[in-house]
């Protein structure tokens, strides 16, 4: 938290783009308050409506406020995406850590799991885990953190294997420490903070995976406001009511630019190797 501090009043973009950040939290959460319309509620007579003073996003096809349910999608896409990037962190590190400390048998387990998952396309496995668990949001996060922990995992465990080495861990040994002590006090330090760098840098990608997902049926369902969906629903009227796409689109285009800005920011100022 010191060096998040320091870093908050010395780094200029760190600042910047941490304020975005926060801005875009905001607006996620006060959504009920500032949407002027109930994102789920259908009023067929104002069905494809162009942007207007009445509805600044336009309408869909069910006469549902764009704007609305973008702002109300902010906060279902966005705490998607952020409990699963949560979930992948806590998976890939653990296992990481597991393989890495204690080597042997549980090294060469996790890592063939590993190295079987890398073996297929990325997307291409979560669409098929999608698919057969069938399409909705929890369903989605699962079949990303099927195909995604590898990378935590791979890169937790190569770190550990290096800090093992380091004077302070055999110094710990010596005096009796147990594993677990070992790993939470002397080698998690060591570790978090570029997986944490890793984690931010992938809230991008993430969204833009499960999005993807959503497009292509496999993620949130109708009537979900979710940013991905919308894409889906408005596609078949791209020519006619290009707004339905316009606006999702730029919304997930603005997120992802903003969690990857902040993402860079964050690894000049928490990478131990930059110090």
């Amino acid at each position: 938290m010191g060096n998040l501090w320091k870093g908050f009043k010395e780094h200029r973009t760190f600042r910047f783009t941490s304020l975005l950040v926060i801005l875009l939290i905001a607006l996620v959460v006060l959504a009920p308050v500032i949407a002027p319309y109930n994102p789920l509620e259908t009023v067929m007579k104002d069905a494809n409506q162009a942007p207007s003073m009445a509805h600044l996003f336009g309408t869909d096809k069910l006469g549902r406020d764009v704007l609305s349910r973008i702002l109300y999608g902010g906060a279902y896409s966005l705490s998607s995406v952020l409990a699963l990037v949560a979930i992948i962190f806590c998976v890939g590190t653990f296992l990481g850590l597991v393989a890495g400390y204690f080597g042997g048998l549980i090294d060469t387990v996790i890592m063939r799991i590993a190295d079987m998952m890398i073996s297929f396309p990325g997307v291409i496995l979560a669409i098929a885990i999608a698919g057969i668990m069938g399409g909705s949001l929890v369903n989605a996060m699962i079949a990303l953190t099927a195909v995604t922990w590898t990378k935590y995992a791979r890169l937790s465990r190569s770190m550990v294997l290096k800090i093992r080495k380091r004077d302070f861990v055999d110094a710990a040994i010596v005096s009796g420490g147990t594993s677990s002590h070992i790993l939470w006090t002397h080698i998690m330090p060591n570790v978090v903070p570029i997986l944490v760098i890793t984690a931010v840098s992938d809230i991008g990608a993430m969204m833009m995976e499960l999005a993807g997902l959503s497009f292509l049926g496999f993620g949130s369902q109708p009537p979900a406001p979710e940013w991905g969906l919308m894409l889906n629903e408005g596609r078949q009227q791209l020519q006619t009511a290009p707004w339905l796409m316009v606006f999702p689109g730029l919304a997930i285009f603005i997120s992802v630019v903003i969690f990857n800005l902040w993402g860079d920011a964050l690894r000049d100022v928490l990478d131990p190797r930059d110090q």
